[in-house]
C-alpha cells in the first residue's frame, strides 16, 4: 500500500519518505507505530500543563501471576524480565513454571499472564504438559473472573507455529476468561514483539486501574543496562580447540569445540545450553547474489536502529536464507503476485506446500518464482533475522573455569538435486579455526538439572550428540565427589568410529564416578540395536533404580529416539511394576512432576 499526495495530508516529499520507510517495516513495527501515534495524539491533546512536581507513586494491589512453559529456557527468561517490568510499575508478581503450579488454584487468580513455547510438532514443553492437559480436560473450571494474556513462542518454519500458545489462548476464552491484551505470536527473533506485548499488557492493566495516574511505561529495552553478555549482546569467544571426534571411515562428522569465556563474566550449570550466532555459507550467499538484480555492495538498513550493511554482509551475517516458511511466502507473494505461488498458498494445497518448502532455501524460491521487490531494501524486508543455534553444553564450569565445550554434529544432506548444509554445524566444522572468535551467549535451562543431593542415583540416555550434557554431568559429579550411582546409555552407528568421548567414559568407569554404561551400536551387527533395546534388556535393574529414587534424563532427537525411549520406559514400568499401561503412564507423569524425569530433546 502506497500513500498518495492526492488522498493524504502529506506533500510529495513527505509521501515519498513515508513510502520508503513503510517498505522496510515489519507488521509488528507498523502495529507499534500505530499505538505510538495514538498515544502521542492523546497526550498532546490534553489541556493540563506538565508540572515539575514529582508525581505520587501508584501502588496497584492486584497480584499478577505469570506461568511459563519452557523447554530450552526462552519462555522462562522472558517471564523473569516481565516480572521485573511489572514490579517496577507497582504490581505484585508471582512467577512459576506450569508444573509447579496447582491447577485448582486457577479460580483464585484474577490476573494471569502465560508465556509458553511450542515444542516439536505442536506439543507443549515438558513442564507444561500436565497444566495443558488439565486446562483441556473435563476438570477445567469456569474462569469468568480471570483476566489473561498469552505470549506464544515458536518457529514459523514448523507447521504448528505457536500452536500451544494458541490453544491456551482459545481455551481460556472458552472457559469464560477475559483477555487483558491480545495474544502475540513470536518467531525465533522474539525480543522486539515480546517488548511490544508487555508494553500493551502493562498499559491495559493500568488503564483498567482506577487508583490514579499511571506511571510512565518502562519497556524491556529501556531497563538499566546489565553488564553481562546475553542473547542480544553476545560475547566474542575465542576458539581454543576444534576436533573431529569420529574416526576415519565414519559416516558422521562430530566436532568437539572448546571456547574461552575469559573476561566475559559468563558462568553456567550442567544442563544449560550455549547459543551461537552463525554466519551463512559464503557459497550460498554468492549464488544468491548471482541471481539478484542488485550488486553485492548495495546497502540495506537491517534494523530499527538504522544499522546499514552491504547486501552481501546482510545476507551473510544477518538474514536467514536457508529456510522457507509460510509467512515468508505470503510476504513474497504480496510483492510478486505470481499465479503459481498463489496456487501453492491455497489452503487446499497444504500437502503440496509442505512438500515444496521441505529442504528448499531462498535460492530455490528465487529460481522457481523470480526476484521480488523494486530495491534491495524491499527484497530483504520480508526476510527474518538469522536465529541463534542452541547446543547443550558438554562441560562443567567447575571442572573447566572460563571455558565452555560443545559437541556439534555436522549436518550435510541432499534435497531436490542439490547438496545442502546445516547453517551453524558447517560454520563450526568448515569455517572457524583455533584463534577465531565467534558470538555466543549462555541459555540457562532449569528444566534439565542434576539432583540437588549428589547421593541421588542418575540414569542418562544420550545417543549421538545427545551425550553432550552427560559429559558435563560426569565432570560436575567428579568435582563434587558425588556418591550417587550413575548409569549411562549411549548409542551410535559403529563402535570403532563413533564412540564419542570413549576414553573419558572408560576413565569415569575406572574411578567409579560412572557406575554402569550400556552401549548400542546400530550398524555393527545383523540387527539394528538402539538404546531403547538396551534399556529393555536391563528392565529389572532400571526399574529398581527408579524405585530407589533415581533421576532419569534423556537428550537427543525428539522425533524418533525420545519417543521410542519414552515408549520403552512405559513398557518397562508396565512389566516390572506389574501394572496396566495407564498406571505406567501415570508413574512416568509423576516422575515428571517430581522433576525426576527430564528431557533435553530437539
Amino acid at each position: 500500500m502506497q500513500i498518495q499526495v492526492g488522498n493524504s495530508p502529506f506533500n510529495q516529499e513527505q509521501a515519498e519518505l513515508i513510502n520508503q520507510l513503510l517498505a522496510t517495516l515489519t507488521d509488528s513495527q507498523k502495529i507499534w507505530l500505530s499505538g505510538f501515534f495514538s498515544g502521542s495524539i492523546s497526550r498532546d491533546s490534553g489541556t493540563t500543563a506538565v508540572s515539575n512536581k514529582k508525581q505520587p507513586t501508584v501502588t496497584i494491589k492486584e497480584e499478577i501471576t505469570i506461568l511459563y512453559g519452557s523447554q530450552t529456557g526462552n519462555a522462562q527468561g522472558l517471564s523473569k524480565k516481565a516480572q521485573e517490568e511489572l514490579e517496577k510499575n507497582g504490581f505484585k508478581v508471582t512467577v512459576a513454571a506450569m508444573n509447579d503450579f496447582k491447577p485448582n488454584q486457577l479460580k483464585k487468580i484474577n490476573q494471569l499472564l502465560i508465556i509458553v513455547s511450542t515444542h516439536g510438532e505442536g506439543d507443549p514443553p515438558d513442564n507444561a504438559i500436565i497444566f495443558h492437559e488439565f486446562l483441556h480436560g473435563k476438570r477445567a473450571p469456569k474462569l469468568e473472573n480471570l483476566h489473561y494474556s498469552v505470549l506464544a513462542l515458536g518457529d514459523s518454519s514448523y507447521e504448528f507455529f505457536c500452536q500451544v500458545g494458541k490453544e491456551f489462548d482459545r481455551k481460556l476464552e472458552e472457559l469464560g476468561a477475559t483477555r487483558i491484551y491480545p495474544r502475540f505470536d513470536c518467531d525465533l527473533d522474539y525480543d522486539e514483539p515480546a517488548e511490544q506485548w508487555l508494553e500493551g499488557v502493562i498499559k491495559s492493566l493500568k488503564d483498567s486501574n482506577p487508583a490514579g495516574e499511571p506511571q510512565a511505561l518502562k519497556l524491556l529495552s529501556t531497563a538499566p543496562t546489565v553488564s553481562t553478555f546475553s542473547r542480544s549482546n553476545p560475547f566474542k569467544a575465542e576458539v581454543l580447540e576444534n576436533l573431529n571426534l569420529n574416526g576415519k571411515g565414519s559416516n558422521k562428522e562430530t566436532h568437539h569445540l572448546e571456547l574461552s569465556l575469559e573476561g566475559s563474566g559468563l558462568t553456567y550449570k550442567p544442563g544449560d545450553s550455549l547459543g551461537i550466532i552463525p554466519e551463512n555459507d559464503p557459497a550460498l550467499v554468492d549464488s544468491l547474489l548471482n541471481v539478484l538484480k542488485w550488486g553485492a555492495d548495495e546497502t540495506v538498513t537491517i534494523n530499527k536502529q538504522g544499522e546499514i550493511l552491504s547486501l552481501k554482509e546482510a545476507l551473510t551475517s544477518h538474514y536467514e536464507i536457508t529456510v522457507i516458511t509460510k509467512p515468508l511466502l505470503q510476504k513474497v507473494q504480496e510483492l510478486l503476485q505470481h499465479p503459481d505461488l498463489d496456487e501453492l498458498l491455497e489452503a487446499r494445497n497444504e500437502t503440496a506446500f509442505r512438500d515444496y518448502i521441505e529442504g528448499r532455501d531462498l535460492l530455490d524460491l528465487i529460481e522457481d518464482f523470480g526476484t521480488w521487490g523494486h530495491s534491495a531494501q524491499e527484497f530483504v524486508s520480508v526476510l527474518r533475522k538469522i536465529p541463534p543455534r542452541l547446543y547443550s553444553i558438554a562441560s562443567s564450569y567447575e571442572a573447566n573455569p572460563d571455558e565452555v565445550h560443545l559437541t556439534v554434529g555436522t549436518v550435510r544432506y541432499t534435497a531436490h538435486g542439490k547438496n545442502r548444509k546445516g547453517v551453524c554445524s558447517t560454520f563450526c566444522a568448515e569455517r572457524i579455526s583455533i584463534g577465531d572468535k565467534i558470538p555466543v551467549y549462555i541459555q540457562s535451562n532449569d528444566n534439565f538439572r542434576l539432583p540437588d543431593d549428589p547421593s541421588t542415583p542418575i540414569i542418562m540416555v544420550g545417543p549421538g550428540t545427545g551425550v553432550a550434557p552427560f559429559r558435563a554431568f560426569m565432570q560436575e559429579r567428579e568435582e563434587q565427589g558425588a556418591s550417587g550411582k550413575s548409569w549411562m546409555f549411549f548409542g551410535d552407528q559403529h563402535f570403532m568410529t563413533d564412540f564419542l568421548y570413549q576414553t573419558e567414559w572408560n576413565q569415569w568407569l575406572n574411578n567409579e564416578v560412572l557406575t554402569k554404561m550400556s552401549v548400542a551400536f546400530s550398524r555393527d551387527g545383523s540387527e539394528k540395536i538402539y538404546v531403547q533395546h538396551r534399556m529393555k534388556e536391563h528392565s529389572k535393574e532400571l526399574y529398581s533404580w527408579l524405585e530407589e529414587g533415581a533421576f532419569l534424563y534423556i537428550c537427543g532427537d525428539e522425533k524418533n529416539m525420545a519417543k521410542d525411549v519414552h515408549e520403552a520406559l512405559i513398557e518397562i514400568i508396565e512389566k516390572e511394576g506389574n501394572v496396566s499401561r495407564t498406571l505406567a503412564e501415570e508413574y512416568l507423569s509423576k516422575l515428571q512432576q517430581q522433576r525426576r524425569y527430564q528431557r533435553d530433546v530437539y
